[in-house]
């Protein structure tokens, strides 16, 4: 026997190996994939078919941060406490809700509430860059008759051209970011345009600060509209032309050029509304009297 009969023959058989089953996990990719693109094309037709202020608005919505907007405005400056006005003082003597006191009946509810957007309006301009690059411009103060916002013109940044009743781009842009703000409260607005001394050639005869400023205002009025702020919104549109300069500022000072969006309290509200109602309703005594005695009458004795 030769020693090559001697080795073993290894034989190798390979088992058929079936095909993993890979389930539907790329159904779901497709899916996901066809989502997508009819949301894709959802936006591209609502892009298409909406106006520029509507785009506007879609845009601010989606820049506004899920937090703040879940929140109703920045949380930052309130207490820890998950309970609004609430904190370490339970009692209330000491905390947020009596920050202020009412005054002229203003209610501690409506006062939170100008409170709330208040901090909303701050939070937008921080966040917004529309408005972030004007926040020198907007100024934010709240009173005894509600919150104040004034939009004022500096040195190098008119709001309206000058002697112009035209907004500024710019101007445009603040007014529609600001307005879904606005337009959330219950309250009524009053606006009031400003001007400062320069006055025009043909002097008050003619046009005057006294129309420009009004003119401004009804034009701020329209851009509010244009934002989706509803016509009843409005309790007053008038122009103060350069008589309520604030502080101790020069007549001519940029600052004076502004305009005032006063988002007005309940009590505020009710002062305005019951301001044309004052009506006598019994005529004078002194009215009803008899007929008047001439002089000629006098004269001749008759009483």
């Amino acid at each position: 026997m030769n020693k090559s009969s001697q080795t073993p023959i290894v034989v190798r058989r390979r088992k058929p190996v079936k095909a993993e089953h890979h389930g539907g996990s790329w159904k779901i990719a497709y899916a996901d994939f066809m989502t997508v693109m009819m949301a894709f094309f959802m936006v591209m037709w609502l892009l298409s078919t909406s106006t520029p202020e509507q785009r506007q608005g879609i845009a601010d919505y989606f820049k506004t941060p899920l937090k703040i907007a879940l929140g109703k405005g920045d949380k930052a400056s309130f207490s820890d406490s998950v309970i609004p006005g609430g904190g370490d003082d339970s009692i209330k003597q000491q905390g947020e809700v009596l920050k202020y006191q009412p005054q002229n009946g203003t209610t501690l509810q409506d006062r939170r509430a100008l409170q709330q957007a208040y901090e909303q309006l701050q939070s937008l301009i921080r966040l917004d860059p529309r408005l972030a690059q004007f926040s020198a411009n907007i100024r934010f103060s709240l009173t005894d008759d509600g919150l104040l916002i004034q939009i004022i013109d500096s040195q190098d940044r008119p709001m309206f051209a000058l002697g112009s009743k035209q907004p500024e781009p710019y101007m445009r842009s603040i007014l529609l970011a600001m307005a879904p703000v606005i337009s959330s409260m219950p309250n009524k607005i009053v606006l009031s345009g400003h001007t400062d001394s320069l006055r025009y050639s043909a002097g008050d005869s003619g046009y005057s600060n006294w129309e420009l400023s009004t003119d401004r205002a009804s034009a701020v009025r329209r851009i509010l509209a244009t934002g989706g702020m509803a016509e009843e919104k409005f309790l007053r549109v008038m122009g103060s032309a350069d008589r309520m300069s604030p502080g101790s500022n020069h007549p001519d000072d940029p600052v004076n050029r502004r305009i005032s969006v006063l988002v007005v309290s309940k009590q505020k509200e009710q002062s305005i509304m019951a301001e044309d109602r004052v009506l006598p309703t019994v005529a004078p005594a002194a009215l009803i009297a008899a007929p008047s005695v001439t002089t000629q009458d006098k004269q001749n004795g008759r009483q």
